[in-house]
């Protein structure tokens, strides 16, 4: 019977699991893939032994619940750079508008009434429609929070994003970084402090049902070798929002008996989440490096960071740059991540193959002659996330603390959906949920 059984070995719970581990607690992991990491999934290219990332990819500003780990393990991390390239109109351009787009994004205010981006986007740039430019900027402001929160636009808050923007202001959040195996590198940081701390991980693992009573928690479980119980006095719980939403009877959901307080349920209700489908292709070599833009003479795309368009099925792409391999990945957010999920990996590759032949002017027939191979993985269908990340709605302002708060001194939750530091979506506010709950804990115990 050990102190605490942490669900789930994404972030949070690694995170905490160690934390409780060092202060002395015996910890029990349940987790319900064959592998930890959550939504940390990297694979390995076997060709040039790159990172290929399923799920988190970059290191989004300085936050020091990555860099001071990945540093004090002598992890090489490296900047993002190169040259973002947009198609507009037919055509490859550079991109100017990121200028108009931030000025777009400051006028939100969480100050006033919280309303959708989408309903904040009418409002504050009715003139747009006259202006070619800023009717631009509008559509790329748009673009933007629909890609990187894989929101729908119409349901994701204002208040929200503001809080987020200034969260990833405080870390320089507009810088990427990669660390040199990928997420990997931190997933392996975790089990070795995991496993210096006698934490008992138990893989494939999947949680049926939470049967509770203040300081005593019996944990129904089926596994590789069947039905199994585990008792405890205290759970963390780090499941995606996704699952903690799903209903009782769908495969990869949990049951807690008695329920959950109605605040906590409310709460679920005010939060998304995100939808997205992203692929990763490996050519024989960057067959873009001798493409040129009729806009910008004698430049090509050697040295090309990322590619925005209006594609409808994968609008965004980048490179690995500042490493330049044959290597490029799609971003399928919200809509076109519904058009592609659940779809065969032949059909999303076509796909993917289609959208590069317009964007690039390459044929159909010489890209798929250059394709060397293709990585994907479909959140929405994996039934232990239901998703990418989370998002908070209209009218979400206190929902991530409903969701974060400890039920009765014996329920405790963590994961990316419970920051209260504006991180959430995050593989750093994660983390830092998952301390901040080790803490409550802890402190429990004393």
């Amino acid at each position: 019977m050990p102190d605490v059984i942490v669900v789930g070995a994404g972030a949070a719970g690694l995170a905490a699991a160690a934390d409780l581990a060092r202060a002395g607690l015996s910890v029990t992991i349940l987790e319900a893939r064959d592998r930890i990491g959550g939504r940390m999934f990297t694979l390995r290219d076997p060709v040039y032994q790159a990172p290929i990332e399923m799920g988190a990819e970059f290191i989004h500003g300085l936050p020091p619940e990555i860099w001071t780990p990945l540093q004090a393990n002598g992890v090489s991390i490296t900047e993002v750079t190169g040259e973002p390239w947009c198609f507009r109109k037919g055509q490859l351009s550079s991109c100017d508008f990121f200028s108009q787009v931030d000025d777009i994004l400051k006028k939100m205010d969480d100050h006033s009434s919280d309303e959708s981006f989408l309903s904040f986007l009418r409002r504050c740039c009715e003139e747009s429609g006259s202006n070619p430019k800023q009717r631009e900027a509008k559509e790329r402001a748009l673009a933007y929070v629909t890609g990187f929160n894989a929101a729908d636009p119409d349901r994701v808050g204002v208040h929200w994003l503001v809080q987020g923007m200034r969260a990833e202001e405080k870390i320089e959040g507009d810088r990427a970084f990669r660390s040199e195996h990928g997420y990997a590198d931190l997933v392996e940081i975790f089990r070795r402090a995991l496993t210096a701390a006698n934490v008992d991980i138990q893989t494939e693992t999947v949680v049926n049902s939470v049967e509770w009573t203040q300081r005593d928690v019996e944990i129904r479980a089926h596994g590789v070798s069947g039905s199994q119980k585990f008792s405890t006095g205290r759970v963390l719980v780090t499941l995606p929002l996704g699952v903690l939403r799903a209903p009782a009877e769908d495969d990869g959901a949990v049951r807690f008996t008695p329920e959950l307080p109605r605040k906590k349920l409310e709460a679920f209700k005010k939060l998304e989440m995100g939808k997205v489908i992203r692929v990763t292709l490996r050519f024989h070599h960057r067959f873009w490096d001798t493409i040129s833009a009729p806009s910008n003479e004698g430049d090509t795309l050697s040295e090309m960071s990322f590619l925005f368009s209006d594609d409808d099925w994968l609008p965004t792409w980048w490179t690995t740059m500042p490493g330049k391999l044959p290597i490029i990945t799609g971003w399928a957010p919200f809509r076109c991540a519904e058009r592609l999920s659940g779809r065969s990996r032949s059909f999303v590759i076509d796909r993917c193959l289609q959208t590069l032949r317009r964007l690039l002017n390459v044929s159909l027939e010489e890209l798929t002659h250059l394709l060397d191979d293709a990585y994907f993985h479909d959140w929405q269908n994996d039934p232990f996330s239901r998703g990418a990340y989370s998002y908070a709605g209209v009218g979400a302002d206190g929902a991530q603390q409903a969701l974060a708060s400890p039920v009765e001194n014996t329920l405790f939750f963590a994961g990316e959906a419970t920051d209260i530091t504006g991180h959430n979506g995050t593989v750093h506010g994660a983390i830092a949920s998952g301390r901040r709950a080790a803490e409550e804990i802890l402190r429990d115990f004393r």
